[in-house]
């Protein structure tokens, strides 16, 4: 710890600025990310909007390989980081977030586990009325980091990454095993191939033989007595997780002990207004704001099928706000029991394997957040430890 030393930001920083205020457009625009899309030390892009092309912007703004990104609006949100890493279209972020870029007496890895560490001193740093907090540059540049020597800041991102980098295969996995089922709905209940075999059509219907098509709202079950969260008490950490409408697949946890039990039915959450779809086979509580809870009444129409099936369903133009009304009177196919059931037990299976994987992370996180404090503050010497760099 003798070697480490105590500076500012900014003197391990080329660039800290805000982003663009832009222009949002429907289509064919830049990715731009928002507050919503960092969390946990990573960006996601399902809250980010896109950026009109035609808007000028200097290229101090265009996001680099390696920039960590900092939240720098809002109570709740002001302080969150994460690292962007480059992919293969431009990308940009909005105004209220701010982009840190590493020059060379720092590790770029290194930086961004030192402020996701400092993210609750990061948010002391905020000016301004409770719900309209902000955090300009100039204030975020005068933070303090323990700075040791080059090597040990690549030793502490290189252990630190090994944990991101098992995460981000699992999240990989994950999609992979979502795009498998969802290819295999398809095969089966628009094309009306199973296994390779064309199903015989009834030509009054259109459908296979044995198949018809229903209300969503004729197969739904009445749910009573779910417990809801206030998006308040949603702790980041607890006993239980929280599933809302958000695009985060868990928004957060709860201690609260009656929570929505899961046996044998998986519970599909529905977002009122962001018409978000989650298949849950897990215990959970409930986020207040706007979440449905669908659960299938008849056996030809398991959950996982269920799940596809409202998957496939435009709901793009109905009014905002209302998207279970409408929801409840659009119409899909219930095909035969035994095609139903092959279909389940095929899911199914990848549905555990998901839930699985996404322990793993949870564990994984766990263990890395134990680390980043210790390795942060030196109380685990790296020196002793033998790691290539």
């Amino acid at each position: 710890m003798s070697e480490w030393l105590n500076v500012k930001l900014n003197t391990v920083t080329s660039y800290i600025k805000r982003g663009v205020s832009p222009k949002y457009v429907e289509t064919g625009g830049y990715s731009i990310i928002n507050q919503k899309c960092i969390r946990d030390n990573r960006v996601t892009y399902e809250n980010s909007k896109l950026l009109n092309k035609t808007q000028k912007i200097v290229k101090e703004k265009y996001l680099q390989d390696g920039d960590v990104l900092v939240n720098s609006t809002g109570t709740g949100t002001l302080g969150r980081v994460a690292q962007y890493k480059e992919i293969e279209e431009r990308v940009f972020c909005d105004s209220h977030v701010s982009i840190v870029r590493a020059n060379e007496l720092i590790n770029k890895k290194f930086l961004s586990y030192y402020l996701s560490y400092s993210e609750p001193m990061i948010e002391t740093y905020g000016k301004g009325a409770t719900n309209q907090k902000e955090l300009s540059p100039y204030d975020l540049g005068l933070i303090k980091i323990n700075l040791p020597p080059l090597p040990t800041q690549q030793k502490i991102a290189k252990i630190l990454s090994y944990y991101d980098d098992l995460i981000e295969n699992n999240l990989k996995c994950i999609k992979l095993l979502e795009e498998s089922a969802r290819l295999t709905y398809e095969e089966w209940f628009l094309r009306f191939r199973i296994d390779g075999k064309e199903l015989d059509i009834n030509p009054d219907s259109g459908l296979p033989l044995g198949w018809e098509l229903v209300k969503v709202g004729s197969l739904l079950q009445r749910i009573k007595n779910t417990v809801k969260i206030k998006s308040s008490e949603i702790l980041e950490s607890g006993k239980n997780p929280v599933i809302d409408q958000g695009a985060d697949f868990i928004s957060g946890y709860t201690n609260e002990a009656n929570i929505n039990q899961f046996n044998d039915t998986p519970f599909i959450v529905f977002g009122d207004h962001t018409r978000i779809l989650k298949f849950v086979n897990f215990s959970f509580a409930r986020g207040a704001d706007g979440t449905q809870i669908l659960i299938s009444n008849n056996k030809r129409m398991p959950q996982t099928l269920f799940y596809h099936s409202l998957k496939a369903l435009n709901l793009s133009n109905y009014y905002y706000a209302r998207h279970y009304k409408f929801l409840k009177e659009e119409k899909v196919i219930l095909p035969t029991e035994t095609v139903s059931t092959a279909f389940n037990n095929k899911c199914i299976i990848i549905f555990e394997q998901i839930k699985n994987l996404r322990n793993q992370n949870r564990l994984l996180m766990e263990a890395r957040d134990i680390l980043l404090p210790r390795l942060m503050t030196g109380i685990i010497d790296t020196k002793k430890m033998s790691i290539t760099i």
